[in-house]
């Protein structure tokens, strides 16, 4: 029988740190707007109190390109909204991300987001250095990777995987497994509801998949 806790104070900062030994599924080293407090957003370039106040009103954005819209309207250009994504991004998904997505990666092109498309579908980050490493250097490829995420299956990725999510900490990807074997998206709005709020289940679904 599963034990009721009490409901979980939302996690806002973004992980970094992990193992060498990890495998992990999410990129590493960039703010992920979803999750990131408003001091960390108000101090990023092109940000400002108000433009802060309604993106955490909005979010979570489902995507890099319904985030990228918002910021558009909210009047940042073109320009400054890619120096802005040097630090801060919401993370595509490798296996369904479109080109316009990936394109908004900064550097990649055409050609590049041909290539993130041609090898699908990724199954490891280890694939994702093997082939992209045949067109861009080691150096390149681990920036590309902090933009990505290959997505979770929920009845077998380790905890030390759940925790590249941003946000996740050792308690929440403990709920993760604790309810295993996961059948649909609606036992896992159920279940992880209990210890969050709707919009945090709908940010972690995200980075999910049940196999």
């Amino acid at each position: 029988m599963k034990r009721s806790l009490r409901l979980l104070p939302l996690i806002a900062l973004p992980l970094f740190v992990f193992s060498s030994g990890l495998s992990a599924q999410v990129g590493q080293g960039l703010i992920d707007p979803n999750s990131a407090t408003e001091k960390q957003l108000v101090a990023l370039d092109g940000m400002t109190d108000a433009i802060v106040a309604k993106l955490v009103k909005a979010r979570p954005f489902a995507s890099a390109v319904e985030l990228d819209a918002f910021l558009g309207k909210e009047g940042l250009e073109a320009e400054a909204r890619k120096k802005l994504y040097g630090k801060a991004f919401l993370h595509i998904n490798l296996n369904t991300a479109k080109s316009k997505e990936i394109r908004l990666i900064p550097g990649v092109g055409r050609r590049m987001a041909h290539e993130f498309d041609e090898y699908r579908p990724w199954k490891s980050f280890k694939q994702f250095d093997k082939e992209i490493g045949k067109y861009v250097s080691k150096e390149e490829v681990a920036r590309l990777k902090k933009y990505c995420f290959i997505p979770l299956d929920l009845n077998k990725a380790s905890d030390a995987d759940f925790r590249t999510i941003p946000g996740v900490g050792k308690r929440m990807a403990h709920e993760f497994e604790e309810y295993r074997p996961w059948k649909s998206k609606k036992q896992f709005e159920r279940e992880i509801g209990k210890y969050v709020n709707e919009k945090e289940v709908a940010r972690f679904w995200r980075y999910m998949t049940i196999k």
